[in-house]
């Protein structure tokens, strides 16, 4: 395939981003005093930048090019799984976020120790950061193998800008610099999706009507054979469900996310929070599977324009490079950049935060506030640096398929964890042993289901959180709860 210039006003557009990001890391390095302005900001945040965040974190650069090209090959099913955050908001801000904020929590696997003791803490802690470190590794590697193609920057330059400036402006910045670059990242998100439909709209003969008749002749919306029951293939049904307990992880046992509820002044806040992120979440993904429909459609009608024997994984930044004016590309381009930094930068400041509370404050003796901050940058540091390295040694060993095998390790993970929190949360009677037991049973039954089966993908979160809770609950009177009645009432409901 023919290599497209970057161009000289591509570059200045990508390097103004990329100068803009450090820049606001280095405004609110300053405001760096302690480790709670480090990791909580100070509760300085208003919800609604929050929110953004919230929704920049979840949404990385290879879900911004794979949706519209899943629209552009296949269909709109997955469209259906981004809605169910929505549905279960009301059930976190009921039960999870007045848990979090009256507990005034660092890292939300503080509350298992509370509850339970110091190996749930340290498996759930040290569980979420090996995730996090291989998720930065993955997501840098998979953008870089992305773009490479159409753009004249070779892959290990652009995961030096990913990697590198990431770790720079979350060491300056702590969650406060993330959370604002988040702002801006999300708010170009959420432009350059529209952007481009906007511009593909006007390229398209026949304009929006044609784009939307065509994938509605071709079947791409919602496929009556996608509606069926499988316990092997995503359709609907199992898209459902797997988004449910997927979203369940990310909102109540996933520290990047409930990180954000305590940077806020006020539970009214944080709950605006996620208001913020729901509506962006109900608006901006749709534009997403437009594009992909948008891009079907200029295809369609402009097949010459396509190379020989094309990998159309790659059909959105192809279009942008060969297609959109200099500058607008760069612009996009920039954009992908942004949904990469987002996701990585706040798995960096998370890993901190997990490591300075989890293991660095509770091992030892008493530390100032100063050496947990020095600690949570050095953290910073280290964890980036791993994942630079990691997503180097992928580039250079060419590995593949690895995105849908890491998706599947989020149930081995996150399943586990989100179990815990749900059985400390809504389960009185469980215990300490009645825990760990529930996280053995459930790791050693996702592993013979991955080996031994061919179930989804989606369902091992589901089988996860629910062998938790259930031998948590069965197992509970065989063994002595060392806690007493008092402190399990109020640390459940």
């Amino acid at each position: 395939m023919e290599m497209h210039a970057f161009g000289t006003l591509n570059y200045i557009v990508l390097l103004v981003y990329l100068a803009a990001i450090m820049m606001v890391g280095m405004y609110f390095a300053k405001r760096q005093k302690s480790a709670d302005d480090y990791f909580k900001a100070g509760g300085r945040i208003p919800g609604w930048a929050a929110g953004i965040s919230v929704f920049a974190t979840t949404l990385s650069s290879i879900t911004f090019m794979s949706i519209p090209a899943k629209a552009y090959t296949e269909d709109w099913t997955f469209l259906l799984g981004q809605y169910i955050a929505i549905i279960i908001l009301p059930f976190v801000f009921i039960y999870y976020i007045p848990f979090f904020r009256k507990l005034n929590l660092t890292s939300a696997y503080e509350y298992l120790e509370k509850r339970f003791d110091v190996r749930m803490r340290l498996f759930a802690s040290l569980s979420f950061m090996l995730f996090h470190i291989g998720r930065i590794a993955i997501i840098t590697y998979l953008t870089a193998l992305a773009l490479m193609p159409f753009i004249d920057i070779s892959p290990l330059t652009i995961v030096f800008l990913i990697g590198v400036l990431c770790i720079v402006y979350t060491f300056m910045g702590g969650i406060e610099g993330v959370i604002w670059t988040d702002v801006i990242q999300g708010i170009m998100l959420s432009a350059a999706a529209v952007m481009i439909f906007v511009m593909i709209c006007f390229n398209v003969d026949g304009g929006m009507t044609e784009i939307f008749r065509l994938s509605a002749e071709a079947d791409k919306y919602f496929p009556a054979d996608k509606m069926a029951w499988s316990w092997s293939e995503s359709t609907v049904p199992v898209l459902m469900i797997g988004f449910l307990f997927a979203s369940l992880q990310q909102f109540t046992a996933s520290q990047d996310v409930v990180q954000r509820y305590i940077v806020t002044d006020s539970i009214e806040e944080t709950k605006k929070a996620l208001v913020t992120n729901a509506k962006l979440v109900a608006c901006i993904p749709v534009f997403f599977f437009a594009v992909g429909a948008a891009l079907f459609a200029y295809y369609n009608q402009h097949p010459e324009l396509l190379p020989e024997n094309f990998n159309t994984g790659g059909i959105l930044p192809f279009f942008v490079i060969s297609q959109m004016p200099a500058g607008i590309a760069g612009l996009i381009i920039a954009a992908i950049f942004a949904a990469s930094q987002s996701s990585i930068s706040s798995s960096l400041n998370s890993i901190s935060a997990c490591f300075t509370s989890d293991v660095y404050t509770r091992f030892g003796g008493e530390k100032s506030p100063e050496q947990k901050l020095k600690v949570g940058r050095l953290v910073t540091v280290t964890a980036g640096v791993l994942g630079v390295i990691a997503s180097t040694y992928l580039i250079m060993s060419n590995e593949s398929e690895l995105w849908d095998a890491f998706n599947s390790l989020i149930g081995l993970m996150g399943g586990p964890m989100t179990g815990l929190f749900m059985l400390g949360v809504f389960v009185r009677r469980a215990n300490a042993n009645s825990a760990l037991l529930g996280v053995v049973v459930a790791v050693a039954t996702i592993l013979w289901v991955r080996a031994s089966t061919d179930l989804n993908f989606f369902f091992y979160g589901v089988i996860g959180t629910l062998v938790v809770v259930l031998v948590g609950f069965i197992t509970a009177p065989l063994f002595k709860n060392s806690h007493s009645d008092e402190e399990v009432k109020a640390l459940t409901i």
